[in-house]
C-alpha cells in the first residue's frame, strides 16, 4: 500500500466528511481527493517524476496537506520545510535534497532570498494565496560558476492553475519501496540531517501508531506542532489512514485559541510536546469540562517531567494520557499504557506493535534489567537512511543477525527495569561526568520540575577544573514566582545524591529550541565551554 492511497480509500468511503481544517478553510474527503489529483496532474507537467523532490514551504493550512498528498501521487517524495526557516537554512535544504519544485506561500520574503543563492534545478513554484504574476519573478543564480545572473523560475499559481486539471487521479508510478519522504532532522544536536523514507515505513509506522492508540473515523485531532516535525506529519497521515478529521493551527503559543478550536471542533485528540503542556498548564480561569471532549492526549518530542501528569490529568478530566517515545528515524519507539502512568510516570512504556527493541552496551552486547545502554530498534518503519550522508548512515544502520538487516542505533541511552519497561537516561552525548561519576540531565531534570514554581528546566555539564564537570541547571519559573536558585539547590540536595546536585542554577525567560520544540542543549553546552582569549 501506498501513502496516498490513505486518501483515495477515505475519500471513497467518506466523501462528505470533514478530512482538514485550517486557516479559516476546510475541505471535505471528496473535495481534498479532487483538489490532490489536479495538484498531481500539474506537478507531472512540470516534470516532476519517480522519486523527484518536492519541497513544501507552508504554515499549517489545508494546501499543505494537499500538497503533501499531491507530491506522492505525482510520484514523487515530499520535503516539508518548516515556515520559520531561515533563508540561509532553507537554500541549504534545497540543494541538499535536490528540489525539482517547490509549494509555497505567497510574498515570501525568505523564499525569495533563498532562490537567490539556491543552485539552478528549480523547474517550478507554485505558489498559493495570490496571483504570482502579480509579483516580481522568483529568481535563482545562473549555471555558470562565479556568475550571479538572473534566471526566473516558472510560477504557478495554485488556485488558478491547477483548476484548468482533471480532478481524477492521474496514473500511478510509485510502488511502497520508492522513496517518499526526506524529513530533516530540528538539529538539536548539530546540522540538520535529511532522514529518508519509504512509502513502506510511513505506512507501517501509521498502521502501528493508530492501533495501539485506538484510532477511529470519528476522531478529531487537533495538530499545533509543524507538519516539517515527524510528529506533526504523522497526526495528517494517521488522520487520513482512519478517515478521521485533522485541525490544524499554526502555533501553540496562544493557549486560548487552542481550548477554543479543542470546543468548537468538540477534539477528541491532542498530541503535544513538553513546552506546549507546560503553556496549558499556566492558564488560569478556564472554563470546567473545556477539555471534556477530548478522549486521549499523547507527549512525544521530548519526556514530560512526571511531575506535570497529576496537573495534565487534572486539566483532561476525561482523557488517556500516553507518554511516548520516538526519534526522527523511525517515528516512534514506544509507548506507556495510561493505566500504568500512576505506576511508573517516568516510563516511556514497551515497544509499540510490529517492531522489536534492545538496549546494548558498547559492544553491541544486550544488557540486563537496571543496566544502562544504547537503545537499538529494527522494524519497516526505521528511514532507509540519511540523505546524502553514507557515512552517517552506515553507523547509525548496523548489521543484525541476517546479512540484510539492520538496527537503528538511536544514540539514546536507556535502561529497563525487571518487567521490560524503558525509563530514558539521557542522549549519548548529553551524559555529565562529574567526580568519575555519570549524571543523567533527566534525573536531575525531573527533580527540579517537582517544584511547583517551575515551568521548564535544563541540565547540562559546565566545565570544572577539579571535578572535570559539574551540574548546572537552567530554570524557566513561573512570572513573580518567589524562587529561588537556594530553594532549587536544597530541594535537589534532599533528594539527590551530592555528586548530581546543581552547583550552577540560572534563571532566565525561556529555553533555545529547535522548531520543533525540543531543547537546544547543543547551544547550552557551547555556552559554558571555555573560551580562548580574544
Amino acid at each position: 500500500m501506498l501513502i496516498d492511497d490513505f486518501l483515495a480509500r477515505s475519500a471513497e468511503r467518506y466523501p462528505d466528511k470533514v478530512a482538514v481544517v485550517g486557516d479559516g478553510k476546510s475541505l471535505t474527503y471528496g473535495e481534498m481527493e479532487a483538489q490532490v489529483n489536479r495538484l498531481a496532474r500539474l506537478l507531472r507537467e512540470v516534470g516532476v517524476g519517480p522519486g523527484e523532490r518536492v519541497a513544501v514551504f507552508l504554515p499549517n493550512r489545508v494546501e499543505a496537506a494537499v500538497a503533501i498528498f499531491a507530491i506522492l501521487r505525482a510520484g514523487g517524495a515530499f520535503v516539508v520545510l518548516n515556515p520559520s526557516t531561515k533563508a540561509r537554512g532553507l537554500a541549504f535544504m534545497l540543494s541538499d535534497c535536490g528540489a525539482r519544485a517547490i509549494v509555497a506561500g505567497g510574498r515570501d520574503r525568505t523564499l525569495r532570498e533563498a532562490l537567490a543563492t539556491h543552485p539552478a534545478g528549480l523547474s517550478a513554484a507554485v505558489i498559493c494565496g495570490h496571483d504570482p504574476a502579480e509579483e516580481e519573478p522568483l529568481l535563482t543564480p545562473t549555471l555558470s560558476r562565479g556568475e550571479r545572473g538572473r534566471i526566473s523560475v516558472p510560477v504557478y499559481s495554485y488556485e488558478r492553475d491547477c483548476a484548468r486539471f482533471s480532478a481524477t487521479p492521474p496514473e500511478h508510478r510509485a510502488i511502497d519501496a520508492d522513496l517518499a519522504a526526506i524529513v530533516y532532522t530540528s538539529g538539536s544536536t548539530g546540522r540538520s540531517k535529511g532522514v529518508a523514507f519509504a512509502h513502506f515505513n510511513v505506512v507501517s509506522a501509521a498502521r502501528s501508531i493508530t492501533q495501539y492508540l485506538g484510532n477511529v473515523p470519528e476522531d478529531v485531532v487537533l495538530n499545533v506542532l509543524p507538519l516539517s516535525f515527524t510528529y506533526g506529519l504523522h497526526q495528517l497521515i494517521a488522520s487520513v489512514y482512519c478517515g478521521g478529521t485533522l485541525v490544524l493551527l499554526q502555533s501553540y503559543v496562544y493557549p486560548y485559541e487552542v481550548v477554543r478550536a479543542v470546543m468548537d471542533y468538540r477534539v477528541t485528540g491532542i498530541p503535544g510536546v513538553p513546552t506546549f503542556f507546560a503553556i496549558l498548564l499556566q492558564m488560569k480561569d478556564l472554563e470546567p469540562g473545556c477539555f471534556d471532549s477530548v478522549r486521549y492526549v499523547t507527549n512525544a518530542g521530548a519526556a514530560l517531567p512526571p511531575a506535570h501528569f497529576a496537573r495534565l490529568r487534572q486539566l483532561f478530566r476525561k482523557a488517556r494520557i500516553f507518554s511516548m517515545y520516538g526519534v526522527t528515524e523511525c517515528v516512534r519507539v514506544s509507548y506507556l499504557p495510561p493505566e500504568e502512568l500512576e505506576a511508573r510516570p517516568a516510563s516511556v512504556g514497551k515497544g509499540m506493535p510490529n517492531q522489536e527493541l534492545d538496549i546494548v552496551d558498547e559492544r553491541g552486547r544486550p544488557v540486563g534489567p537496571g543496566e544502562v545502554g544504547e537503545l537499538i530498534v529494527r522494524g519497516n518503519h526505521v528511514m532507509r537512511g540519511y540523505w546524502n550522508l553514507p557515512e552517517e548512515t552506515e553507523r547509525s544502520l548496523r548489521p543484525g543477525r541476517y546479512p540484510w538487516e539492520r538496527w537503528l542505533y538511536t544514540g539514546d541511552l536507556f535502561r529497563r527495569d525487571e518487567e521490560g519497561y524503558l525509563y530514558f537516561v539521557a542522549r549519548k552525548d548529553d551524559i555529565i561526568k562529574s567526580r568519575g561519576e555519570k549524571v543523567s540531565p533527566r534525573e536531575v531534570e525531573n527533580v527540579i520540575c517537582e517544584l511547583p514554581d517551575v515551568l521548564e528546566v535544563a541540565v547540562v555539564g559546565a566545565p570544572d577544573p577539579i571535578l572535570g564537570q559539574v551540574v548546572k541547571a537552567i530554570v524557566v519559573k513561573l512570572p513573580d514566582s518567589p524562587l529561588s536558585k537556594l530553594d532549587v539547590v536544597n530541594h535537589c540536595a534532599r533528594l539527590l545524591e551530592n555528586y548530581k546536585v546543581p552547583k550552577i542554577v540560572e534563571f532566565r525567560d525561556g529555553l533555545p529550541k529547535t522548531m520543533s520544540g525540543k531543547v537546544r542543549k547543543v547551544e547550552l553546552r557551547e555556552e559554558t565551554a571555555p573560551r580562548e582569549p580574544l
